[in-house]
């Protein structure tokens, strides 16, 4: 199919078609597009024209007045907001290093079951999580993880132990969001860990074997390596969207533990629309973006130095 695609697109510039003759040929293909270039639009960039509040002191109940960067001096001057910018910085990339870990080392798992049928069924069990809510997982957890009747803490009871409140305890509550943000994601994010494992070379693999080399060794020094392409353009695009912690955060978190759990969304959420501050939440929307534009162009080049690729 890529050789026809490739055939097709040099024959095209070959007769040297116009762009409208190209357009009226594939006018299929741009129907189909179609809708989702109008939800884009919609949804995603006319949005931006909101940014303008960030330089304006802005209340439904009066005319937007231009203030140019006070709001942003006002933010920059509040510890709340670096607590809840480191915050958000610590617990993005170590969900982001933990997921993607589990879900490679899942996926590698997967990839060693031979029995068809079991392998099907594990993949859709472990796929699951990813379509429930986050209200309803934290509903599951924080039964699970009640002080009172909780089953963890029922076990933990059972040897001798004292109940302990996880989602209310500032030493626990990271621990415990990390296991349920991997228990949700990990096997959704095995995805496309699977695809690209379908692609390894077995003659190698089989080479190795013949050599003496060991499961192990194989995964280290044939597989990981493979997929090793894969695993860069994942970590980038995740990147993109790692500052972005809003439901699973506001769904477990509590005042007990608002030290360790406040991030940039529930700041700009409790400022914005508990506070009525929409010009000084818009400012730290739009500081947190360029955050993730800035983070995202860093990896990007990264990727090119480790990989000799770049993928944006």
């Amino acid at each position: 199919m890529p050789t026809l695609i490739k055939a097709s697109a040099a024959k095209e510039e070959r007769i040297g078609l116009s762009t409208w003759q190209k357009v009226k040929k594939y006018r299929a293909f741009y129907v189909m597009f179609l809708p989702l270039l109008i939800c884009l639009v919609v949804f995603s960039y006319l949005p931006m024209v909101g940014v303008l509040y960030a330089f304006t002191d802005y209340t439904p109940f009066k005319d937007p007045s231009f203030v140019g960067l006070a709001n942003f001096k006002k933010l920059f001057s509040q510890a709340g907001f670096w607590q809840a910018f480191f915050n958000t910085l610590q617990i993005s990339t170590l969900k982001l290093i933990f997921s993607m870990a589990c879900s490679i080392l899942l996926a590698l798992m997967l990839d060693e079951i031979r029995c068809k049928w079991f392998k099907k069924l594990s993949q859709t069990i472990l796929y699951i999580p990813h379509f429930m809510s986050w209200v309803v997982v934290a509903s599951i957890f924080t039964m699970f993880l009640s002080p009172k009747n909780g089953l963890i803490n029922g076990v933990i009871e059972l040897f001798g132990g004292t109940p302990i409140y996880f989602l209310a305890d500032e030493n626990w509550w990271r621990p415990v969001f990390y296991v349920i943000s991997c228990w949700k994601e990990i096997g959704w994010g095995t995805i496309i860990y699977m695809a690209a494992l379908s692609t390894v070379d077995m003659e190698q693999h089989e080479a190795a074997i013949i050599d003496g080399a060991t499961r192990l060794q194989r995964v280290i020094h044939l597989t990981l390596p493979s997929i090793s392409g894969t695993i860069v353009t994942v970590f980038i695009l995740n990147l993109a969207k790692v500052l972005n912690l809003f439901d699973p955060v506001w769904v477990l978190q509590n005042a007990m533990v608002i030290n360790v759990s406040d991030v940039l969304e529930t700041y700009v959420y409790r400022m914005g629309i508990s506070g009525s501050q929409y010009g000084l939440s818009t400012a730290a929307g739009l500081f947190k973006s360029v955050i993730s534009v800035v983070l995202v162009t860093v990896a990007n080049k990264l990727s090119k130095k480790i990989t000799g690729e770049e993928v944006l």
